[in-house]
């Protein structure tokens, strides 16, 4: 038995040895462990090359840095502006659909009011049959465009007949003076209107009183066809002034009176001008009443027109608001 006892403690003690080798064994793989740490950041270098000092100090450092702070500024610059203008174009959106939204109110709680005041028993006797009469704005305005037609045609014909009735008239006025003064003046010519068969009025026309030639041929034919050919020789002024001029030089009496003819027509001739351009001149067209009364027309058919395009603004201006409300209606 005890040499037993003895085996078993020897066996034991062996194997007591292995069991702890191998656990030993186990434990130093076990717990070796590395000795470097891993960092969870990131440094530029430990060593003193590059050190805050020493990079700070260095342009090419200094120049990636600072356009790096350019670069960032700048994208956050623009980051701003965007975010600016994204919230300006919200607001501005949302205002409209407030805007909208209370219009919307507005009309609903309009026409609610209304069509609670209008009357649900409605019969077919009461559904009128004629035709809507028009309001009185349209009324006026189809009367102002009628009227702005037909003043837009008559107004410029009374124009032209009124110019061409002041011209008549001036010319005819001009022509009855220069007639006037023609025979006043031929009278004088030695008294040959006291010539008793000899028509001097009758002679003088229209036509001839400011042409020099025709009145001269008058004063000769007086003194041929009184002088000559009647006994009045010795009564008449006319006659006996010729024979007496005519004792001393027989051509002097015809050049004396072809000059006081002369006189006389251009006497004439000036009277009727002046008296055309003073019918014609501005202040005589305008005290004329047919001119002034051509002037109140065309003020009138104005102030018709004006009329008609304020009344056509309005109710194209309410026709624009109907449509509006239609449409926020429909939306």
């Amino acid at each position: 038995m005890k040499i037993h006892y003895i085996n078993i403690l020897l066996f034991a003690l062996p194997l007591n040895i292995l069991v702890r080798n191998q656990r030993n064994h186990r434990k130093s793989i076990l717990s070796t462990t590395k000795s470097e740490l891993t960092k969870t950041h990131r440094t530029l270098c430990e060593c003193e090359l590059y050190a805050p000092s020493k990079y700070e100090n260095d342009p090419e450092m200094k120049e990636v840095m600072e356009n790096f702070d350019r670069q960032t500024s700048e994208r956050f610059r623009k980051y701003d502006e965007r975010i600016q203008d994204k919230r300006k174009q919200f607001k501005e959106q949302c205002e409209k659909d407030i805007q909208k939204i209370i219009l919307k109110d507005k009309i609903e709680k309009q026409l609610s009011q209304q069509f609670s005041k209008l009357q649900t028993n409605i019969e077919t006797n009461d559904i009128p049959t004629c035709i809507c009469e028009k309001s009185v704005a349209e009324k006026v305005e189809k009367t102002c465009l009628k009227c702005g037609e037909i003043l837009g045609t008559v107004v410029p014909e009374l124009g032209l007949i009124g110019g061409t009735v002041i011209y008549a008239s001036a010319q005819s006025a001009a022509v009855k003076v220069g007639v006037s003064k023609a025979i006043e003046l031929m009278k004088d010519i030695y008294f040959l209107g006291q010539v008793p068969f000899f028509d001097l009025v009758a002679k003088i026309t229209p036509s001839n009183f400011n042409d020099k030639m025709s009145l001269i041929g008058i004063v000769h034919d007086a003194s041929y066809t009184v002088c000559e050919t009647t006994n009045a020789q010795d009564t008449l002024v006319f006659c006996l002034s010729k024979y007496s001029i005519g004792r001393r030089n027989p051509s002097m009496f015809l050049s004396v009176t072809a000059n006081q003819a002369k006189d006389a027509a251009e006497a004439a001739g000036e009277a009727a001008t002046g008296t055309f351009s003073e019918m014609t001149s501005v202040g005589a067209i305008f005290s004329d009443a047919l001119v002034i009364s051509a002037i109140v027309v065309v003020i009138i058919a104005v102030i018709i027109l004006i009329i008609y395009l304020i009344l056509r603004y309005r109710r194209k201006k309410k026709m624009k608001k109907k449509l509006q409300y239609i449409k926020l209606l429909e939306e």
